[in-house]
């Protein structure tokens, strides 16, 4: 096994980190080493330490090809197929490692096609200068890991605070783990109260008997909140006032979260609330993303939602919780995890089998952290209180206005 090291993302003092940080590793290859520095992708840097087993002459590291002059490899490990995809593929090798067939298979399909066709113990990283962009295959196992590590990190910064701390909790997968995670934690810090989760629906809806089965596993002190039509009604006035927006969408959504920070604010203590915003934008899990295109097509859609957040879901998270001096705190669009989440293999981050946030769902899934149906609970909209509300009652509402 080689040592393989990369540093992205880092504008200054990079030759200081690189020296300091690189050479711990010298020991996975004592035979040959070189660091690499690529002004084709900004603040980039990789090296490579050498342990001679296959080619010895023409396989140092990073690899490229002159076929394709854009692509840079690092790779540890060993391809015991390498011999039957030369025989399968017709590549124009250049060299006799068994990595050289990482590039081919990259040019000819990416990413995923390496995945689908590779049998052997590795892991890589590959540079597309062309495209400006960072390729790594880890193992599904660590990839989850650190999914949980960062989410659970970021629930964790998230607790700081001198008043009492709740959650909102609609029985789905991205608020239940916020509050899953934030309840753990509370424990573990010796917090002197219970962590309070509020919910809110009609009357043992699918999402009031979620959050209560939720409630009931996390053990949390649970609130819930139930709504007539009047109460839908009789707040669009101040929803719109608040929200400053009149697009259908925002304020339909908007509404029963104005009624539940209202419920919070004049009938408990919390007033720091954790909540799942975020995650559908950066996890992919709105239902049309299981038709989009291409991986591609999937992650462009998601940047683009989430740079548009703030005039949408987050406008309406902050509006309606602010009207009632509630801090809303949002762990799943923190920077570490966000960013690490989006440099993830696009194809990995799209729904599976029809199941959207496959990835973050697996993250979780060996753990008794929620029940297993509320983990693969398919996605609905919390508490769109607009349905609620008949077309006669509106008409009636207006012209009384």
């Amino acid at each position: 096994m080689c040592g393989i090291w990369a540093l992205f993302g880092l504008s200054t003092h990079t030759s200081i980190h690189s020296n300091s940080s690189f050479t711990k590793i010298h020991h996975r290859g004592p035979d040959a080493w070189r660091i690499e520095f690529d002004n084709r992708v900004k603040n980039s840097c990789i090296g490579f330490h050498r342990l001679s087993i296959v080619d010895c002459l023409y396989g140092m590291q990073p690899m490229k090809l002159h076929q394709y002059p854009y692509l840079s490899l690092l790779c540890n490990g060993e391809i015991y197929n390498c011999h039957r995809l030369r025989e399968q593929f017709d590549f124009k090798y250049e060299t006799n490692c068994d990595v050289e067939c990482i590039l081919h298979l990259f040019a000819a399909g990416g990413v995923e096609n390496i995945v689908k066709n590779l049998d052997g113990v590795f892991a890589f990283i590959l540079i597309d200068a062309k495209e400006g962009r960072v390729h790594c295959d880890l193992q599904k196992k660590s990839v989850t890991g650190n999914i949980r590590t960062l989410l659970t990190a970021s629930v964790k910064k998230r607790l700081m605070a001198e008043r009492r701390i709740g959650c909102l909790l609609s029985g789905g997968l991205d608020s239940s783990l916020v509050a899953a995670l934030t309840v753990q934690l509370a424990k573990e810090a010796n917090l002197p109260y219970k962590i309070q989760t509020f919910a809110i629906g009609m009357e043992d809806s699918p999402d009031i008997v979620a959050a209560r089965k939720v409630a009931a596993h996390i053990g949390s002190e649970h609130h819930e909140v139930f709504f007539t039509a009047e109460d839908v009604i009789q707040a669009l006035d101040a929803v719109l006032y608040h929200l400053e927006t009149a697009d259908i969408t925002t304020v339909r959504a908007s509404v029963g979260m104005y009624l539940l920070s209202r419920y919070i604010k004049e009938s408990t203590d919390s007033t720091v609330i954790l909540s799942g915003e975020g995650a559908d934008e950066l996890a992919q899990g709105y239902i049309y993303f299981r038709d989009a295109p291409s991986p591609t097509d999937a992650h462009t859609e998601s940047l683009r939602l989430l740079k548009d957040i703030y005039l949408y879901d987050g406008l309406r998270a902050d509006r309606t919780t602010s009207a009632f001096s509630l801090e809303l705190r949002v762990p799943f669009l923190d920077l570490q995890f966000s960013s690490y989440y989006l440099s993830l293999p696009e194809e990995t981050r799209q729904p599976q089998g029809g199941v959207e946030k496959h990835l973050l769902r697996s993250a979780f899934s060996n753990t008794s952290l929620l029940p297993h149906d509320i983990l693969w609970r398919h996605k609905e909209a919390f508490s769109d209180l607009g349905n609620t509300v008949t077309s006669q009652e509106a008409v009636e509402f207006l012209k009384g206005e």
